[in-house]
């Protein structure tokens, strides 16, 4: 066995082993999407379709939402504040590139809570042809509490009176509001309003409580692993077989010919013409 050889091998070991490794980080990844699919889940299943409790139960001013308390429903009384409506851009709804309505909603005690009132379908030109308006004056509101998103790692912004996504710093910024005013701990997407508009955006769909692929795509990453030692080992038991044939003065081995059925049966018949 030749000095060249066991560095061959070695390099197929240490290939396969930095392939392991990919492997295993991309197994850990899905299996923490598949941690964070079912946490998600489990919030859906526990605070969707609870009774709704005035916002200072669960959100206190300034506070950051609590993962547990995420889709719960809220009360809010107060006015919306519709001259600083914003639209957020390019979301996912009716097969299209929808828009979603923002609206500050002024509470009796100060607050200034940022509700998403649904989306709107896209227009023949850059905005929606229509949006339907928030109710005026004094109002009563069930949101469900959801976290804010982060700012599109892109680094794309929007046109005025848009926002990229619904960072609530961002948002608190577009619409001008005083330092600290705007809750951006949390904001809700709408369940009803009181009195009720004649139209209102297209309400949110219920979250699905599909797990996804995640879980299986970390066991195949895990087996994708396994079938790179696999494919090395048998690579090097091949070169050891072939190398103790030629040692010997054989031939390498080729593929083994098998005869089936139909060529024994066709010999045979070849053989009776002959004697014929």
């Amino acid at each position: 066995m030749t000095r060249q050889r066991l560095l061959r091998w070695s390099a197929y070991v240490a290939v396969a082993i930095v392939f392991a490794i990919v492997c295993a980080f991309l197994s850990n990844w899905q299996f923490s999407r598949n941690d964070g699919r079912e946490t998600q889940i489990r919030l859906v299943d526990a605070n969707y379709g609870a009774d709704p409790v005035p916002l200072g139960d669960l959100l206190a001013p300034g506070a950051t939402l609590a993962e547990d308390d995420q889709w719960h429903p809220v009360e809010l009384e107060g006015v919306y504040d519709t001259e600083h409506q914003l639209l957020v851009r390019n979301r996912p709804h009716g097969g299209t590139s929808a828009f979603e309505v923002l609206v500050p909603f002024r509470t009796g005690d100060g607050r200034v809570f940022i509700v998403n009132r649904g989306w709107v379908p896209p227009g023949e030109g850059e905005l929606p042809e229509t949006i339907p308006a928030a109710p005026p004056g004094e109002v009563s509101v069930i949101v469900r509490l959801r976290p804010g998103e982060p700012l599109p790692p892109s680094g794309r912004g929007a046109p005025d009176g848009q926002v990229p996504s619904i960072n609530l710093t961002a948002v608190a910024t577009a619409i001008d509001a005083p330092s600290g005013q705007v809750d951006t701990g949390a904001y809700g997407e709408l369940v009803s309003e009181d009195p009720a508009p004649a139209t209102r955006p297209h309400a949110f769909d219920m979250p699905s409580e599909d797990p996804g692929p995640h879980l299986s795509y970390a066991i195949q990453w895990i087996l994708f692993a396994l079938m790179g030692f696999i494919f090395i080992g048998y690579i090097i038991r091949t070169e050891i077989v072939k190398h103790r044939e030629e040692s010997a003065g054989r031939p390498p081995r080729g593929p083994r010919r098998r005869r089936d059925r139909d060529m024994t049966d066709e010999d045979a018949l070849l053989d009776a013409v002959d004697q014929h």
